[in-house]
Protein backbone atom coordinates (compact mmCIF):
# COMPACT_ATOMS: atom_id res chain seq x y z
CA UNK A 1 0.00 0.00 0.00
CA UNK A 2 2.81 2.41 0.80
CA UNK A 3 4.43 1.85 -2.59
CA UNK A 4 1.08 2.28 -4.31
CA UNK A 5 0.44 5.58 -2.50
CA UNK A 6 3.92 6.80 -3.45
CA UNK A 7 3.33 5.91 -7.11
CA UNK A 8 -0.11 7.56 -7.14
CA UNK A 9 1.23 10.84 -5.77
CA UNK A 10 4.39 10.70 -7.88
CA UNK A 11 2.58 10.01 -11.16
CA UNK A 12 -0.20 12.43 -10.32
CA UNK A 13 2.35 15.21 -9.84
CA UNK A 14 4.42 14.59 -12.97
CA UNK A 15 1.40 14.66 -15.30
CA UNK A 16 0.15 18.00 -13.96
CA UNK A 17 1.45 21.23 -15.40
CA UNK A 18 0.70 24.49 -17.16
CA UNK A 19 0.32 25.27 -20.88
CA UNK A 20 4.08 25.52 -21.43
CA UNK A 21 4.62 22.08 -19.92
CA UNK A 22 2.01 20.46 -22.16
CA UNK A 23 3.22 22.32 -25.26
CA UNK A 24 6.74 21.06 -24.60
CA UNK A 25 5.52 17.47 -24.29
CA UNK A 26 3.36 17.86 -27.41
CA UNK A 27 6.35 19.15 -29.40
CA UNK A 28 8.45 16.20 -28.27
CA UNK A 29 5.59 13.83 -29.14
CA UNK A 30 5.57 15.11 -32.72
CA UNK A 31 9.29 14.35 -33.03
CA UNK A 32 8.75 10.92 -31.48
CA UNK A 33 6.09 10.30 -34.12
CA UNK A 34 8.70 11.05 -36.78
CA UNK A 35 10.97 8.44 -35.20
CA UNK A 36 8.19 5.83 -35.26
CA UNK A 37 7.59 6.51 -38.95
CA UNK A 38 11.31 6.49 -39.76
CA UNK A 39 11.92 3.27 -37.86
CA UNK A 40 9.01 1.62 -39.67
CA UNK A 41 10.60 2.61 -42.96
CA UNK A 42 13.95 1.21 -41.83
CA UNK A 43 12.43 -2.08 -40.68
CA UNK A 44 10.43 -2.61 -43.85
CA UNK A 45 12.94 -1.36 -46.44
CA UNK A 46 16.13 -2.34 -44.65
CA UNK A 47 19.32 -0.45 -43.91
CA UNK A 48 19.42 0.82 -47.49
CA UNK A 49 17.42 3.83 -46.27
CA UNK A 50 20.46 4.89 -44.22
CA UNK A 51 23.71 6.37 -45.46
CA UNK A 52 25.69 3.39 -44.17
CA UNK A 53 27.81 1.38 -46.60
CA UNK A 54 30.20 -1.55 -46.55
CA UNK A 55 33.05 0.95 -46.04
CA UNK A 56 31.32 3.00 -43.31
CA UNK A 57 29.15 0.66 -41.25
CA UNK A 58 29.11 2.79 -38.07
CA UNK A 59 27.29 6.07 -38.52
CA UNK A 60 25.06 8.56 -36.75
CA UNK A 61 23.34 5.95 -34.57
CA UNK A 62 26.52 4.64 -32.94
CA UNK A 63 27.99 8.15 -32.80
CA UNK A 64 25.08 9.10 -30.53
CA UNK A 65 25.42 5.86 -28.59
CA UNK A 66 29.10 6.43 -27.80
CA UNK A 67 28.49 10.04 -26.79
CA UNK A 68 25.53 9.21 -24.54
CA UNK A 69 27.46 6.52 -22.70
CA UNK A 70 29.79 9.35 -21.67
CA UNK A 71 26.87 11.51 -20.51
CA UNK A 72 25.62 8.60 -18.40
CA UNK A 73 29.08 8.07 -16.92
CA UNK A 74 29.30 11.80 -16.18
CA UNK A 75 26.55 11.44 -13.58
CA UNK A 76 29.19 10.06 -11.23
CA UNK A 77 30.64 13.58 -10.99
CA UNK A 78 27.63 14.41 -8.78
CA UNK A 79 27.27 11.12 -6.92
CA UNK A 80 30.96 10.64 -6.04
CA UNK A 81 31.62 13.98 -4.28
CA UNK A 82 28.14 13.94 -2.74
CA UNK A 83 28.47 10.59 -0.97
CA UNK A 84 32.22 10.00 -0.70
CA UNK A 85 33.41 13.53 0.12
CA UNK A 86 30.12 14.65 1.70
CA UNK A 87 29.75 17.71 -0.52
CA UNK A 88 26.65 19.33 0.95
CA UNK A 89 25.55 21.23 -2.14
CA UNK A 90 25.81 18.19 -4.40
CA UNK A 91 24.26 15.84 -1.83
CA UNK A 92 21.03 17.82 -2.03
CA UNK A 93 20.77 17.20 -5.80
CA UNK A 94 22.64 13.90 -6.25
CA UNK A 95 19.43 12.14 -7.25
CA UNK A 96 19.19 14.51 -10.24
CA UNK A 97 22.43 13.03 -11.54
CA UNK A 98 20.92 9.55 -11.20
CA UNK A 99 17.83 10.61 -13.17
CA UNK A 100 20.10 11.94 -15.93
CA UNK A 101 22.00 8.64 -15.96
CA UNK A 102 18.70 6.76 -16.43
CA UNK A 103 17.80 9.09 -19.31
CA UNK A 104 21.19 8.70 -21.02
CA UNK A 105 21.45 4.90 -20.70
CA UNK A 106 17.87 4.43 -21.90
CA UNK A 107 18.29 6.35 -25.13
CA UNK A 108 21.81 5.13 -25.88
CA UNK A 109 20.38 1.60 -25.69
CA UNK A 110 17.67 2.63 -28.15
CA UNK A 111 20.37 3.81 -30.54
CA UNK A 112 21.83 0.30 -30.47
CA UNK A 113 18.44 -1.08 -31.50
CA UNK A 114 18.34 1.45 -34.35
CA UNK A 115 21.79 0.41 -35.52
CA UNK A 116 20.94 -3.29 -35.58
CA UNK A 117 19.32 -4.04 -38.92
CA UNK A 118 17.62 -7.12 -37.49
CA UNK A 119 16.57 -6.21 -33.93
CA UNK A 120 14.96 -9.65 -33.57
CA UNK A 121 18.52 -11.03 -33.42
CA UNK A 122 19.78 -8.71 -30.72
CA UNK A 123 19.40 -11.56 -28.23
CA UNK A 124 22.74 -12.82 -29.56
CA UNK A 125 24.37 -10.22 -27.29
CA UNK A 126 22.94 -11.82 -24.14
CA UNK A 127 25.70 -13.49 -22.08
CA UNK A 128 25.92 -17.29 -22.39
CA UNK A 129 22.81 -17.38 -24.61
CA UNK A 130 23.67 -15.67 -27.87
CA UNK A 131 26.42 -16.32 -30.38
CA UNK A 132 28.41 -13.29 -29.15
CA UNK A 133 29.20 -14.90 -25.83
CA UNK A 134 30.56 -13.03 -22.84
CA UNK A 135 33.33 -12.31 -22.02
CA UNK A 136 34.92 -13.05 -25.40
CA UNK A 137 32.76 -10.37 -27.06
CA UNK A 138 33.54 -6.80 -26.01
CA UNK A 139 30.17 -5.70 -27.40
CA UNK A 140 28.40 -8.12 -25.06
CA UNK A 141 30.43 -6.70 -22.17
CA UNK A 142 29.16 -3.26 -23.12
CA UNK A 143 25.56 -4.49 -22.97
CA UNK A 144 26.17 -6.09 -19.55
CA UNK A 145 27.72 -2.99 -17.93
CA UNK A 146 25.14 -0.59 -19.41
CA UNK A 147 22.17 -2.69 -18.29
CA UNK A 148 23.64 -3.07 -14.82
CA UNK A 149 24.35 0.66 -14.55
CA UNK A 150 20.75 1.44 -15.51
CA UNK A 151 19.40 -0.81 -12.74
CA UNK A 152 21.85 0.56 -10.15
CA UNK A 153 20.78 4.15 -10.80
CA UNK A 154 17.10 3.25 -10.90
CA UNK A 155 17.37 1.44 -7.55
CA UNK A 156 19.31 4.15 -5.73
CA UNK A 157 17.44 7.07 -7.29
CA UNK A 158 13.91 5.84 -6.64
CA UNK A 159 14.76 4.35 -3.25
CA UNK A 160 16.04 7.76 -2.15
CA UNK A 161 12.91 9.50 -3.46
CA UNK A 162 10.66 6.92 -1.81
CA UNK A 163 12.31 7.40 1.57
CA UNK A 164 12.18 11.18 1.25
CA UNK A 165 8.50 11.04 0.32
CA UNK A 166 7.81 9.30 3.63
CA UNK A 167 10.31 11.49 5.51
CA UNK A 168 12.36 8.48 6.54
CA UNK A 169 16.15 8.18 6.65
CA UNK A 170 17.83 5.96 4.12
CA UNK A 171 19.12 2.57 5.19
CA UNK A 172 22.85 3.10 4.68
CA UNK A 173 23.66 -0.61 4.91
CA UNK A 174 21.47 -1.14 1.86
CA UNK A 175 22.00 2.17 0.07
CA UNK A 176 25.72 2.94 0.31
CA UNK A 177 27.10 -0.35 -1.12
CA UNK A 178 24.96 0.21 -4.22
CA UNK A 179 26.19 3.81 -4.45
CA UNK A 180 29.83 2.69 -4.28
CA UNK A 181 29.18 0.00 -6.87
CA UNK A 182 27.49 2.52 -9.19
CA UNK A 183 30.53 4.81 -8.93
CA UNK A 184 32.84 2.04 -10.07
CA UNK A 185 30.34 0.99 -12.72
CA UNK A 186 30.16 4.53 -14.12
CA UNK A 187 33.86 4.37 -14.95
CA UNK A 188 33.48 0.87 -16.38
CA UNK A 189 30.70 1.67 -18.85
CA UNK A 190 32.76 4.22 -20.76
CA UNK A 191 36.00 2.28 -20.38
CA UNK A 192 34.43 -0.82 -21.93
CA UNK A 193 33.03 1.31 -24.78
CA UNK A 194 36.55 2.65 -25.38
CA UNK A 195 37.90 -0.91 -25.36
CA UNK A 196 35.25 -1.82 -27.94
CA UNK A 197 36.77 0.69 -30.37
CA UNK A 198 40.42 0.34 -29.38
CA UNK A 199 40.44 -3.40 -30.06
CA UNK A 200 39.84 -2.81 -33.80
CA UNK A 201 43.45 -3.21 -34.91
CA UNK A 202 42.46 -2.51 -38.54
CA UNK A 203 41.21 0.97 -37.56
CA UNK A 204 44.37 2.92 -36.89
CA UNK A 205 42.61 6.01 -35.55
CA UNK A 206 40.87 3.96 -32.84
CA UNK A 207 43.62 1.46 -32.12
CA UNK A 208 45.37 3.33 -29.30
CA UNK A 209 45.79 2.87 -25.57
CA UNK A 210 44.79 6.51 -25.06
CA UNK A 211 41.20 5.82 -26.09
CA UNK A 212 39.89 4.97 -22.55
CA UNK A 213 41.54 8.07 -21.08
CA UNK A 214 40.13 10.25 -23.83
CA UNK A 215 36.67 8.81 -23.30
CA UNK A 216 36.68 9.34 -19.53
CA UNK A 217 37.95 12.92 -19.76
CA UNK A 218 35.36 13.97 -22.34
CA UNK A 219 32.65 12.22 -20.30
CA UNK A 220 33.65 14.26 -17.26
CA UNK A 221 33.30 17.42 -19.33
CA UNK A 222 30.07 16.71 -21.25
CA UNK A 223 28.26 15.02 -18.33
CA UNK A 224 28.71 17.82 -15.77
CA UNK A 225 28.03 20.44 -18.47
CA UNK A 226 24.64 18.86 -19.12
CA UNK A 227 23.96 18.48 -15.39
CA UNK A 228 24.67 22.19 -14.84
CA UNK A 229 22.20 23.12 -17.60
CA UNK A 230 19.56 20.89 -15.99
CA UNK A 231 20.16 22.16 -12.45
CA UNK A 232 19.93 25.80 -13.50
CA UNK A 233 16.68 25.12 -15.34
CA UNK A 234 15.26 23.36 -12.29
CA UNK A 235 16.39 26.22 -10.09
CA UNK A 236 14.59 28.68 -12.36
CA UNK A 237 11.37 26.79 -13.06
CA UNK A 238 10.75 24.67 -9.93
CA UNK A 239 10.85 25.06 -6.16
CA UNK A 240 14.05 23.01 -5.94
CA UNK A 241 16.89 24.76 -4.10
CA UNK A 242 20.25 24.36 -5.85
CA UNK A 243 23.22 25.71 -3.91
CA UNK A 244 25.80 27.81 -5.73
CA UNK A 245 28.55 25.57 -4.33
CA UNK A 246 27.18 22.66 -6.39
CA UNK A 247 27.19 24.68 -9.62
CA UNK A 248 30.65 26.11 -8.94
CA UNK A 249 32.15 22.67 -8.27
CA UNK A 250 30.74 21.22 -11.48
CA UNK A 251 31.89 24.22 -13.52
CA UNK A 252 35.46 23.82 -12.26
CA UNK A 253 35.33 20.18 -13.30
CA UNK A 254 34.01 21.09 -16.77
CA UNK A 255 36.77 23.68 -17.19
CA UNK A 256 39.70 21.45 -16.39
CA UNK A 257 38.37 18.39 -18.20
CA UNK A 258 37.81 20.51 -21.30
CA UNK A 259 41.41 21.70 -21.03
CA UNK A 260 42.75 18.15 -20.71
CA UNK A 261 40.57 16.96 -23.61
CA UNK A 262 41.92 19.74 -25.83
CA UNK A 263 45.48 18.85 -24.81
CA UNK A 264 44.93 15.19 -25.73
CA UNK A 265 43.48 16.19 -29.11
CA UNK A 266 46.40 18.52 -29.80
CA UNK A 267 48.87 15.81 -28.82
CA UNK A 268 47.26 13.37 -31.25
CA UNK A 269 47.31 15.95 -34.05
CA UNK A 270 51.01 16.78 -33.55
CA UNK A 271 52.15 13.15 -33.26
CA UNK A 272 50.12 11.80 -36.18
CA UNK A 273 50.65 14.66 -38.60
CA UNK A 274 54.34 15.10 -37.82
CA UNK A 275 55.28 11.55 -38.68
CA UNK A 276 52.98 11.49 -41.71
CA UNK A 277 52.42 7.71 -41.61
CA UNK A 278 49.49 5.81 -43.08
CA UNK A 279 47.92 5.86 -39.62
CA UNK A 280 47.42 9.61 -39.98
CA UNK A 281 45.14 9.32 -43.03
CA UNK A 282 41.95 9.30 -40.97
CA UNK A 283 43.00 12.43 -39.09
CA UNK A 284 44.12 14.19 -42.26
CA UNK A 285 40.82 13.30 -43.88
CA UNK A 286 38.96 14.72 -40.88
CA UNK A 287 40.94 17.96 -40.64
CA UNK A 288 41.59 18.85 -44.27
CA UNK A 289 39.82 16.31 -46.46
CA UNK A 290 41.46 14.00 -48.98
CA UNK A 291 40.87 13.34 -52.68
CA UNK A 292 38.19 16.01 -52.79
CA UNK A 293 36.20 14.45 -49.92
CA UNK A 294 35.66 17.26 -47.41
CA UNK A 295 32.23 16.71 -45.81
CA UNK A 296 33.69 16.05 -42.35
CA UNK A 297 36.10 18.99 -42.31
CA UNK A 298 33.54 21.57 -41.03
CA UNK A 299 32.55 19.17 -38.25
CA UNK A 300 36.11 18.95 -36.91
CA UNK A 301 36.73 22.68 -36.89
CA UNK A 302 33.28 23.38 -35.42
CA UNK A 303 34.07 20.97 -32.58
CA UNK A 304 37.45 22.57 -31.95
CA UNK A 305 35.94 26.05 -32.03
CA UNK A 306 33.15 25.18 -29.60
CA UNK A 307 35.28 23.29 -27.06
CA UNK A 308 38.24 25.68 -27.21
CA UNK A 309 35.95 28.71 -27.03
CA UNK A 310 34.11 27.28 -24.02
CA UNK A 311 37.38 26.43 -22.27
CA UNK A 312 38.91 29.87 -22.79
CA UNK A 313 35.81 31.65 -21.51
CA UNK A 314 35.58 29.41 -18.44
CA UNK A 315 39.13 30.32 -17.43
CA UNK A 316 37.76 33.67 -16.25
CA UNK A 317 36.05 33.38 -12.83
CA UNK A 318 33.72 36.28 -13.64
CA UNK A 319 32.30 34.20 -16.50
CA UNK A 320 32.54 30.78 -14.85
CA UNK A 321 30.50 31.96 -11.84
CA UNK A 322 27.90 33.87 -13.86
CA UNK A 323 24.80 31.67 -13.83
CA UNK A 324 23.17 33.72 -16.58
CA UNK A 325 25.99 32.93 -19.01
CA UNK A 326 27.21 29.43 -18.16
CA UNK A 327 24.19 27.56 -19.64
CA UNK A 328 25.25 28.84 -23.08
CA UNK A 329 28.89 27.93 -22.48
CA UNK A 330 27.93 24.47 -21.22
CA UNK A 331 25.83 24.02 -24.36
CA UNK A 332 28.89 24.91 -26.45
CA UNK A 333 30.97 22.31 -24.61
CA UNK A 334 28.20 19.69 -24.82
CA UNK A 335 27.68 20.11 -28.57
CA UNK A 336 31.42 20.33 -29.23
CA UNK A 337 32.06 17.01 -27.48
CA UNK A 338 29.06 15.44 -29.23
CA UNK A 339 30.70 16.30 -32.55
CA UNK A 340 34.14 15.17 -31.36
CA UNK A 341 32.88 11.79 -30.13
CA UNK A 342 30.65 11.20 -33.14
CA UNK A 343 31.39 12.79 -36.50
CA UNK A 344 34.95 13.50 -35.35
CA UNK A 345 35.83 10.01 -34.09
CA UNK A 346 33.44 7.28 -35.20
CA UNK A 347 33.24 8.24 -38.89
CA UNK A 348 36.87 9.16 -39.73
CA UNK A 349 38.03 6.09 -37.82
CA UNK A 350 36.50 4.00 -40.61
CA UNK A 351 38.14 6.01 -43.41
CA UNK A 352 40.19 4.84 -45.19
CA UNK A 353 39.03 1.23 -45.11
CA UNK A 354 41.54 -1.54 -44.24
CA UNK A 355 42.30 -1.89 -47.97
CA UNK A 356 42.84 1.86 -48.42
CA UNK A 357 39.47 2.88 -49.88
CA UNK A 358 38.28 6.45 -49.27
CA UNK A 359 34.55 7.11 -49.14
CA UNK A 360 32.18 9.71 -47.79
CA UNK A 361 29.37 9.22 -45.28
CA UNK A 362 26.36 11.52 -45.05
CA UNK A 363 23.47 10.60 -42.71
CA UNK A 364 20.23 10.01 -44.58
CA UNK A 365 16.97 11.81 -43.81
CA UNK A 366 15.69 8.64 -42.12
CA UNK A 367 18.79 8.47 -39.89
CA UNK A 368 18.38 12.10 -38.85
CA UNK A 369 14.64 11.67 -38.26
CA UNK A 370 15.20 8.58 -36.13
CA UNK A 371 18.02 10.17 -34.14
CA UNK A 372 16.06 13.35 -33.43
CA UNK A 373 13.06 11.24 -32.41
CA UNK A 374 15.09 9.19 -29.93
CA UNK A 375 16.55 12.35 -28.40
CA UNK A 376 12.98 13.69 -28.16
CA UNK A 377 11.87 10.49 -26.41
CA UNK A 378 14.79 10.90 -24.04
CA UNK A 379 13.87 14.49 -23.21
CA UNK A 380 10.22 13.44 -22.73
CA UNK A 381 11.36 10.81 -20.22
CA UNK A 382 13.84 13.18 -18.58
CA UNK A 383 11.21 15.90 -18.20
CA UNK A 384 8.96 13.56 -16.24
CA UNK A 385 11.82 12.12 -14.17
CA UNK A 386 13.11 15.56 -13.23
CA UNK A 387 9.65 16.95 -12.48
CA UNK A 388 8.96 14.10 -10.07
CA UNK A 389 12.38 14.27 -8.43
CA UNK A 390 12.23 18.06 -8.01
CA UNK A 391 8.74 17.81 -6.55
CA UNK A 392 9.81 15.33 -3.88
CA UNK A 393 13.12 17.06 -3.11
CA UNK A 394 11.39 20.43 -2.66
CA UNK A 395 8.61 18.94 -0.51
CA UNK A 396 5.80 19.61 -2.99
CA UNK A 397 5.15 15.87 -3.18
CA UNK A 398 5.11 14.14 0.19
CA UNK A 399 3.08 11.80 2.32
CA UNK A 400 -0.02 13.46 3.73
CA UNK A 401 1.05 12.83 7.34
CA UNK A 402 4.42 14.55 6.88
CA UNK A 403 5.00 17.71 8.88
CA UNK A 404 8.77 17.99 8.96
CA UNK A 405 11.36 18.51 6.26
CA UNK A 406 13.58 15.61 5.29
Amino acid sequence: MKLLRFLQDYIGFIVRGGPTFYLWLAFLSVLIGGWIYGYYQQLTLGMTVTGLTDQVSWGLYLANFIFLVGVAAGAVTVVFPAYVYKHEGLHDVAVIGEMIAIFAVTICTLFVFLHVGRPDRIWHMLPYIGVMNWPSSVLTSDVVVLTTYLFLNAITGFYFLYQKYYNRPINKRFFMPIIYLSIVWAISIHTVTAFLMATFDTRAMWHTGMMPIRFIITAFAAGPAFIVIVLLQLKRHTALVVQDSAINFLMQLVTWCLGIALFLTLSEVVIELYQGSGESYGLRYLMFGMYGLTDLVPWFWASMGLTAGAFLMLLFPSIRLNQEVIPYICTMAFVGIWIEKGMGLVIPGEIPSPIGEFSQYVPSTIEIMNSVGIWAFGFFLLTLLLKGAAGILSGEVRHASRHEAY
